[in-house]
């Protein structure tokens, strides 16, 4: 019903907190007390929480500078894995190749929306309970 008031040129506003859902049926995503995206929800708030490549190789710490850039994240993993944003498995295969690093694992994870959610309002909390010992 939604998608069908949308396609007829129709605003439809929902509050919800159903992550999966508003991903199968917003094309625009505005989380209160912040702007999460303003085009379509598969933009904006999907680069928050972009698809990460891990990454597993002969030289994680040599690979890992490599890949390292303005516009590309690697954080290591508690595995020992190279998680990578902003830059294509493809590309990050070649960088490799390029160095003479053999790469043993490299797959795609994509993020889910609850993900990218939690992660835009994870600073914007304007209310926190006191904690046990500070009630005493």
């Amino acid at each position: 019903m939604l998608t069908e008031l949308a396609s007829q040129g129709k605003t439809v506003f929902v509050s919800s907190h159903l992550m999966s859902e508003i991903a199968q049926t917003a094309t625009r995503l505005i989380v209160i007390g912040r702007t999460a995206d303003r085009g379509h929800q598969r933009g904006g708030v999907h680069r928050s929480a972009a698809p990460a490549r891990c990454v597993r190789s002969s030289d994680q710490p040599g690979l890992a500078a490599l890949l390292r850039s303005p516009d590309v994240t690697v954080t290591v993993a508690d595995d020992g894995a190279l998680l990578v944003s902003g830059l294509a498995a493809e590309r990050i295969g070649a960088i490799a190749a390029d160095a003479g690093i053999a790469v043993a694992e490299l797959s795609t994870e994509q993020t889910s929306l609850e993900d990218a959610f939690v992660d835009l309002t994870k600073d914007a909390v304007e209310y926190r309970a006191a904690a046990f010992e500070e009630e005493k």
